[in-house]
Parts: structure tokens; sequence; C-alpha cells
């Protein structure tokens, strides 16, 4: 989790290893001792100064202390603090992600862990009789967000606090839904409820853990009826997918549709507006010839006469008539007769 770099010095092992070296030499006594033993404790004294110098490589941070009391951080570079037992510093590395596993470990699974009782509910919507029970196994991805919380606040955060912090949420969240939620189609809703609900507790315990990601690996049903819920699950899925075909159906044939019944709404309407010109041509026409009918009602009953038996005769073989009250004429065109009124 963390490496910390305390060197421990004993210097009353130093003083007596330094006794035991000059009483060798026979210098035990005298003047002489007392410049050698400032010599010796002054370049001890360097070496414990130099035990302070340490690195902060990428992506660490250092958290260091001063008389066991938290002071700053200090971020990736060369730095120096007071050695032990002044001073010690805890350097962790904040840019990993680090992940902890529920109900499973490896290939192995934990059913002390996994094993959870839904909140499936009535009819009526009190409580069942017999609660479902549901393998559960759960993944979650995290981060240290806050360096002092997480080395001095809690006790083992990325351990244990965190295993009981999570098992706490998700059994809280799956205790709270039925058990189709879990395992059929509402597996997002428990994923967010769970992780919304675990850093709630991380942060109510001070632990500096940001949880990134929570996903449901495997979830079970009792071994007992898992091929009934298996049948449920898959039925689900048809459903689902003949939907999404009727959808995709329904896409094509509605607007195809739409746009038949506008071309049938435009062509009607082009047909009326056709039929309302001729109609109104025609009475137009007709109003037209009877003002003239009016003006001179035998010229024009005359001229109306003759223009219809011009269209009615050309396509009549033969003519009965009382001879004496016709005159019978021959076409240069056609070699028809016709008669002329008097």
């Amino acid at each position: 989790m963390y490496r910390q770099e305390d060197p421990e010095i004993n210097f009353d092992q130093v003083l007596e290893r330094i006794r035991d070296f000059l009483k060798r030499f026979g210098m035990g006594g005298g003047g002489s001792l007392a410049y050698i033993v400032l010599g010796v404790l002054a370049v001890a004294l360097v070496i414990w100064l130099a035990t302070g110098i340490f690195t902060v490589q990428p992506g660490e941070q250092a958290a260091v202390r001063l008389f066991g009391e938290f002071d700053s951080l200090q971020d990736e570079g060369l730095h120096w603090w007071w050695p032990t037992p002044i001073g010690a510093r805890d350097i962790v590395r904040t840019d990993e992600v680090r992940r902890l596993e529920l109900g499973v470990r490896g290939d192995t699974t934990i059913l002390t862990e996994s094993l959870m009782i839904t909140g499936d509910v009535d009819e009526a919507g009190n409580p069942g009789e017999a609660p479902n029970i549901v393998d559960v196994q759960l993944r979650v991805q995290y981060d240290i967000k806050d360096i002092e919380n997480f080395l001095y606040r809690a006790v083992d955060p990325g351990g244990v606090t965190i295993k009981d912090a999570s098992e706490t949420a998700l059994r809280q969240v799956v205790g709270s839904r039925p058990i189709d939620d879990v395992l059929t189609d509402k597996k997002e809703e428990v994923q967010e409820e769970t992780k919304l609900l675990l850093q709630g507790l991380l942060d109510l315990y001070e632990t500096g853990i940001r949880v990134r990601e929570v996903k449901l690996q495997n979830v079970f049903a009792p071994e007992q009826v898992k091929d009934a819920f298996d049948d449920v699950v898959r039925a689900k899925e048809d459903k689902a997918r003949i939907i999404n075909l009727a959808d995709a159906y329904k896409e094509d044939v509605l607007p195809r549709a739409r746009g038949y019944a506008a071309k049938q709404l435009q062509d009607a309407e082009a047909f009326r507006q056709q039929r309302i010109a001729l109609s109104t041509g025609e009475a137009e026409k007709f109003l037209a010839i009877l003002r003239e009918f009016r003006k001179a009602p035998d010229v024009t009953r005359q001229r109306l006469y003759l223009e219809a038996m011009e269209q009615i005769l050309p396509g009549i073989q033969k003519i009965i008539g009382d001879p004496s009250k016709v005159i019978v004429t021959q076409s240069s065109a056609s070699g028809q007769i016709f008669p002329v009124p008097e």
C-alpha cells in the first residue's frame, strides 16, 4: 500500500562500538579521546541528517510527520525531512487504480460473502414469506483521493474497511430489490446505487478512498431454481429482441405509409382542382352562350343547332325524314345527307 523509509539508529550501540574500537588500540583515555568522540559524533550526525533525503517518484506523494503528527504532503522530486526519531515519511502511489473482489477470489467463490437475501415482496407489497437468495460477485475499482485520511484516519482502509463497506452497501441494495432486478434488466441501477452508497460509507469513515467503478461480475440464482430463472432470463431477452424487431418494422413501414398517404392526398387535391376548373369553365361557357342567346334567340338557336348537327351527323350513315319538309343535300366530304330546317 505504501512504503515507509525510517532508518533506525541506536546511539548507545554506536558509542559502545567506538569505545571498544579505541580500547583495542590503547586510546581509551586522555584528551584525544574526547576529540575522537566528537569527530565520530559529527560524522554520525551528518550521516543521520543525510538519511533524511528521499525521492518521490512520478505518480507518488509523500506524507511527512513531525514527532508522529502529520505535517504536510510532498510531491514528486528530491526532498529532505527530519529522520527518525524526529520525523517520518510515508510514500504512497496515488495514480494506481486498486481493485477489490467481493464474493470471489480468482476462480474460487466465497459463499459467506456472495450469498445474499433479496427484497422480494408479494402482490400486496408485503415481504415474501420465503425470501429469495442470490449469489452475487462484485468487483470494486478505487484510488486514493486524500493521503492524510488514507494513512492516518481509518484502520486498514484499503483492506478490511473497504471490504466490509462494500459488502454492507451491496447487501443493503440487493436486500431492497426483487431478485429479478439483480438477475436481469436492472443491473446497471444496482451497480450505480451500490457505488453511491459505498462512497458515502467510505467518506463517513474518512478513508480517503474514491470509488471509480462498481461492477457486478456474476449473479446466479439458487442452484435449486437456476434452470427456471435461466428460462425467465431467456424469455425476457426474447421479449426485448422481438420488441426491437417490431420497432424496426414500425420505423420502416410507417414512413412509407405516411408518404403513400400524402401522395394520395396530393393526387386527390389535384383531381379536385382539375374538376373544379373544368366545371367552372363549362359553367362560364354556358353563361356566355346564355347571354348571347338572350340577345338574339333565333340566331343563337340556329347556330347551336348547326354546331350540334356537325358533331352528330358525321357518325350517322342514313337519315329518314319527311320528304316534303326537308331538302336533301349531299356533303361533298362524306357523301351523307342531312335535313335543313325551313
